[in-house]
């Protein structure tokens, strides 16, 4: 299995980085983990093919998680004229609201012709879901997002990948993470609490309780970014990759 951090960026940008997008290959294939607002930027900066992608698991519904779908809908119909259909798998009401903020961003999209299907998956919390070949396991968390929002657990030729998405301390993630290859975990800021959000402090505390073999922090704000050299944990770095033998 490949991992390649796409983007690790927060909603803000915070140190020049994308939103928060995770490809997964394994076996031929290719999935992502989130498509933030910068996602389809972020694909074309490191040079993946949009194309190449069959399938998009959302972790929840807010912007710098799911924004770029829009974008990237758009470029199916008239930059690659993509035929194969694209799976968006996500919590209750993501196709409802992908279809409403496409309409909003690009009036009249749905209406034109393209050759690009969507399929959706609607996750269920605690239930294993095939997606383009990996089991994927969603675990509810603390983030309002006017939809669920969950922590993903994606498993695929042999190897285990967890993702914390974003949220507030639970153990659910403790269940999301144990015994994984890697799990990717949000660090919004390093000691000040913030709603809906983990503190890098708060990480560092639970760390052997995960049980995960190697935890890499990611969607880091500006006072953890300017800090690393102080962390005892593994940050992220866009166009970052892990193989997992």
């Amino acid at each position: 299995m490949k991992v390649t951090i796409v983007g690790s960026g927060d909603a803000f940008g915070s140190g020049g980085r994308f939103n928060t997008c995770i490809m997964i290959e394994t076996a031929g294939r290719c999935v992502l983990l989130d498509f933030g607002a910068s996602s389809l930027v972020a694909l074309r900066a490191h040079g993946i093919d949009p194309d190449a992608i069959e399938a998009i698991i959302l972790s929840h519904l807010h912007g710098d998680h799911f924004g770029g779908l829009p974008f990237l809908i758009l470029d199916a119909a008239f930059i690659s004229c993509r035929s194969r259909p694209l799976i968006v798998a996500g919590p209750p009401g993501t196709e409802k609201r992908l279809r409403e903020t496409t309409d909003a961003m690009f009036p009249g999209i749905w209406t034109t012709p393209r050759r690009c299907t969507l399929q959706f998956i609607e996750l269920e919390d605690g239930r294993t879901t095939t997606v383009a070949g990996a089991a994927v396991t969603p675990y509810r968390v603390i983030h309002d997002s006017g939809a669920p929002a969950f922590a993903l657990r994606v498993a695929s030729g042999g190897r285990t990948v967890a993702y914390s998405g974003d949220t507030a301390w639970t153990d659910r993630l403790i269940d999301a993470a144990r015994d994984v290859d890697l799990f990717l975990c949000e660090a919004s800021s390093y000691e000040t609490p913030i709603p809906n959000h983990l503190t890098y402090q708060t990480v560092a505390a639970n760390r052997d309780r995960f049980g995960a073999r190697r935890l890499v922090l990611t969607h880091m704000g500006d006072d953890v970014l300017a800090r690393r050299s102080e962390l005892a944990l593994e940050a992220a770095d866009d166009g970052q990759l892990f193989v997992l033998d």
